[in-house]
């Protein structure tokens, strides 16, 4: 879906193209690549900040009344964050002081205005939806530098409230302080784009190629979600298994060969299931010794996919009985990965350009 949203005053907007006709300028076209978000360090403090913004954030839990906002200062944001910083410390960029959802997501910005560079009045740059850069900043970046049309393009395969929508609500609320608004457009969720796909098809078997063992299958995880949230209308799910059904029928590969679960839960709410690390658990049990685990929710490895499954699923894995476990990296800055997201943008960016 694409949202537009006018400048506004079309009578001002009219005067201003075509004074700027008459300089002989042009207006510029901003995108911006936007991501979950991390926190600025790998610290206790660091974390409980972003934890703190994170899950105060209604469409993430949605329930933010007395007994959630007790919970959260009370418990959640004075044992949590340790754990959570020194998770975080298994993974980060310590040559740049970052995590690498933030390393890889600047790298997939620059790689993108390499790969439109002919384009001279598009202006490309990134933010996070929780931390730093914000959206905010951003956003007031570009219009500084011109930019009077916007692509805001949510770096999720598949759209859930928790995240397309939420970054929506962040761009929205930042227009809404601006009397001069840029006019507006959303990059829909790709999750069944046929580039999409294939590149998940060729990423998964380019790694595959380099393994010193053959997985017996592949598991395919996805982050979680209430199940709470799928029953009030969150289209989540089913995206999840349309990319899954499309990337078994690229690969060729049965049910039984590529199977769909879920991470990353958290709280007491049931949530999606099947859930990846019983899973993994039980097919060790079941004898499964080699397996191959892949991200497609994930548009840049983070957290939840270099600690979460390259290590912690890992360990359950060989705990249970397993013996070869390999975590397939997410497409990141990849030429494949990158040729996605150009494609997406061009697509929307059509009519401007």
């Amino acid at each position: 879906m694409t949202v537009i949203v006018p400048i506004d005053g079309a009578k001002a907007s009219v005067k201003e193209s075509g004074a700027a006709a008459a300089a002989g300028t042009r207006e510029r076209v901003g995108v911006l690549l936007v991501n979950l978000g991390t926190p600025d360090t790998a610290d206790t403090r660091g974390v409980r900040v972003y934890l703190k913004e994170f899950l105060s954030d209604p469409r993430v839990i949605e329930n933010q009344g007395l007994v959630w906002k007790l919970a959260l200062n009370g418990v959640i944001l004075r044992t949590r964050p340790a754990r959570k910083a020194r998770d975080y410390l298994k993974i980060w960029n310590t040559e740049n002081n970052e995590s690498p959802l933030k390393t890889i997501t600047r790298a997939q910005s620059e790689k993108l205005a390499a790969a439109i560079a002919d384009h001279d009045h598009v202006v490309v740059d990134w933010a996070m939806r929780y931390g730093n850069p914000s959206i905010r900043s951003r956003i007031d970046a570009l219009t500084a530098q011109g930019c009077d049309r916007l692509l805001v393009v949510p770096l999720y395969p598949q759209y859930s409230a928790a995240t397309s929508a939420t970054v929506c609500d962040e761009v929205f609320a930042v227009l809404r302080t601006m009397r001069a608004q840029p006019t507006l457009r959303v990059s829909p969720p790709y999750y069944d784009d046929p580039n999409y796909i294939e590149a998940l098809a060729v990423s998964i078997n380019a790694h595959l190629a380099t393994l010193p063992f053959v997985p017996e299958l592949i598991v395919a995880s996805f982050h979680g979600m209430p199940q709470k949230y799928i029953d009030k209308g969150d289209p989540y799910q089913s995206q999840c298994v349309a990319t899954t059904d499309a990337l078994r029928q690229r690969m060729g590969l049965d049910a039984g060969k590529l199977l769909l679960t879920f991470q990353s839960r958290f709280g007491f709410d049931q949530w999606l299931k099947p859930y990846t690390d019983k899973t993994i658990e039980q097919l060790a049990k079941d004898g499964v010794r080699r397996i191959a685990v892949v991200t497609p929710g994930f548009s840049a490895d983070c957290l939840e996919t270099l600690e979460e499954i390259a290590q912690e699923n890992a360990e359950i894995f060989k705990h249970h009985g397993g013996e070869q476990f390999a975590a397939i990296p997410c497409l990141n800055d990849s030429e494949p990965g990158m040729d996605v997201i150009r494609q997406l943008v061009l697509r929307e960016l059509q009519g401007w350009l």
